[in-house]
């Protein structure tokens, strides 16, 4: 069976998902970084960064098979492997091995959405400015200041005083 994992060598800028389009692809980041935003009241949220050896992608569509308002592109220029939907099912229902992957890693998504949510609710700004360094400790050299502030969920201003006194 051929599977159609692709190779993309992409600019920075380069949009990997349309907004209200159907997410067919799971990226896996070999290089590079990307953001994963909507649109809303004519501002970007950054919802999600993918750094090397992540994975990017817009579970809702990817496995709903419907339009979503994200977008992901690259803030660098990046090395990604792509996966289409229908050859990951292919794979899926060859393999277990790959099933019992795949699953492994929409839990592993599924628990680090809800981590997001619980820090956006439950965490102060500091403690979730905290948590991203002590987990992407590069990603404030590489991420533009007003889409760190946008996933942290604070305001830019904010995000200043909190890097002058961390």
């Amino acid at each position: 069976m051929q599977v159609g994992l692709r190779e993309l060598n992409v600019a920075k800028g380069h949009i990997l998902v349309r907004q209200d389009t159907v997410c067919n692809y799971v990226y896996f980041i070999d290089k590079g970084l990307t953001r994963t935003y909507y649109l809303k009241d004519g501002k970007d949220v950054t919802d999600w960064l993918s750094a090397e050896n992540s994975f990017a992608c817009s579970i809702i569509s990817f496995i709903t098979r419907k339009p979503d308002r994200r977008i992901i592109e690259t803030l660098e220029p990046s090395a990604i492997f792509a996966l289409h939907y229908n050859d990951l099912e292919k794979l899926c229902s060859k393999h277990h091995d790959v099933e019992r992957l795949y699953r492994h890693l929409v839990s592993f998504g599924l628990i680090q959405l809800q981590q997001k949510f619980d820090d956006l609710h439950f965490a102060s700004a500091l403690q979730r400015y905290k948590t991203l360094m002590t987990n992407n400790p590069t990603i404030i050299q590489r991420v533009p200041l007003g889409m760190i502030a946008s996933y942290l969920g604070i305001t830019q201003e904010t995000l200043s005083r909190i890097r002058s006194q961390y």
